[in-house]
This record gives C-alpha cells, sequence and structure tokens, in this order.
C-alpha cells in the first residue's frame, strides 16, 4: 500500500468557497492516500487594514468568532476535533444559512460533543495569538494576496511541501473525479515556477 500523505487546509469557517474545497478534499481521502488536516487561517486577520466596502467590513466583524472558536478547540483537544467541529460549523452556515451568533456556535459545538461554553471564546481575545500564528503558517508560503482555501501538501521532491490557494470549484466533485482533479492541482503546484491558472467565475457556490 502506498504510504498516505499529509495535507492541511486552512480554512476560515465562514467562506463558502473554502467550504465546498474542504468536501472535496473528504472525497479526495476516499480515492487516494491522503489525510486531510483542517488548520485555521482568518479572513478578519487577513483583511485587518485593508481599504474594502462598508458591507464587507461589517461582515469580518461576524466572522472573529468561528475561528476564535475553532483555535480554541485545537488548542484544548486537538486538530482531528477540529476537523467534526469544521463540519458541524460549515453545515449550519452555509447549508442550513443559520445566523452566525452564540446560538449557532453552541448547537456546532454541542454537534460535536464540546461544552457549548465554549462559544463565549467568540468574543474574547484569549487566542488571537494562537490564531495568529496559525494564520500566519497557512498564509506565509502563499503570501497576502490570495485568501482561503489555502492548502500544503507534499511536493515532488521528498521532504518538499507544495503550498497554494485553491482550487475554487463548485460544485464539489466526487469519486473518482474528485481524485483526478487532485492529481492534477499537484502536477501544476509541483511544477517550478507554476504560479497561477485562473478564469472568470460565473456560477454561486453550490452545496450538492
Amino acid at each position: 500500500m502506498s504510504e498516505r500523505a499529509a495535507v492541511d487546509m486552512f480554512f476560515d469557517p465562514t467562506c463558502p468557497w473554502a467550504w465546498i474545497t474542504s468536501r472535496w478534499l473528504l472525497e479526495v481521502e476516499r480515492v487516494r492516500p491522503v489525510d486531510v488536516r483542517y488548520r485555521v487561517m482568518s479572513l478578519a486577520v487577513l483583511n485587518e487594514g485593508r481599504d474594502m466596502p462598508e458591507q464587507y467590513r461589517e461582515g469580518l466583524k461576524k466572522a472573529w468568532g468561528p475561528v476564535r472558536i475553532c483555535v480554541a478547540v485545537e488548542q484544548k483537544h486537538g486538530s482531528a476535533v477540529v476537523r467534526d467541529l469544521y463540519t458541524a460549523l460549515g453545515t449550519r452556515i452555509h447549508i442550513k444559512k443559520e445566523e452566525r451568533n452564540q446560538e449557532l456556535y453552541r448547537a456546532a459545538l454541542a454537534d460535536v460533543g464540546l461544552d457549548p461554553a465554549l462559544a463565549e471564546i467568540a468574543d474574547s481575545t484569549e487566542y488571537d495569538e494562537a490564531l495568529r500564528a496559525s494564520h500566519d503558517a497557512g498564509m506565509k508560503p502563499v503570501g497576502q494576496d490570495v485568501g482561503t482555501p489555502v492548502i500544503h501538501a507534499p511536493g515532488p521532491v521528498p521532504g518538499e511541501t507544495v503550498a497554494f490557494f485553491g482550487p475554487v470549484i463548485t460544485p464539489a466533485p466526487k469519486g473518482e473525479a474528485a481524485g483526478r482533479l487532485w492529481d492534477g492541482v499537484l502536477l501544476v503546484a509541483g511544477t517550478p515556477g507554476f504560479y497561477e491558472l485562473k478564469r472568470s467565475r460565473t456560477a454561486s457556490p453550490s452545496f450538492e
């Protein structure tokens, strides 16, 4: 059997595109020797000090809560629990379209058997240093002009890691189609000097 590759995906729970990519990676795990660890980056941290429309700025204020909770859970319980919490948060935020508030956070924590009182961390700066460290670890290899998803994966040279933004996809491919996309993404990401492959996005996020 092939040795399974460790892959990190850096996510912000509020991003619908990252959510779709994360569901694709779960499919990739089924058809390729890959184990995915979900780690936190923060759109609120990324956009600090940037000039942006007021509506987007207001939305980012609500983005602090989920990432603070995820980092606190990682610190207390480990990254494997973050994986389950991300699924619970994403299901409520993106599939059920629930309002991002204490009620949602408490329910998502309860969904994965965690203390709902951890929802209070959404309004605390206690874990912000750890949050920024996780964010920086994810973004440093790819730069500050991209968002989430960011993926770190084994490169073509043993011991080497390649990092990239994306892929931005909708809906998430299933089965072997997910595996073929993974093969292609690794091929281009592992090519020295390759930086960008892009076309205009004409579809809204589809969570099918």
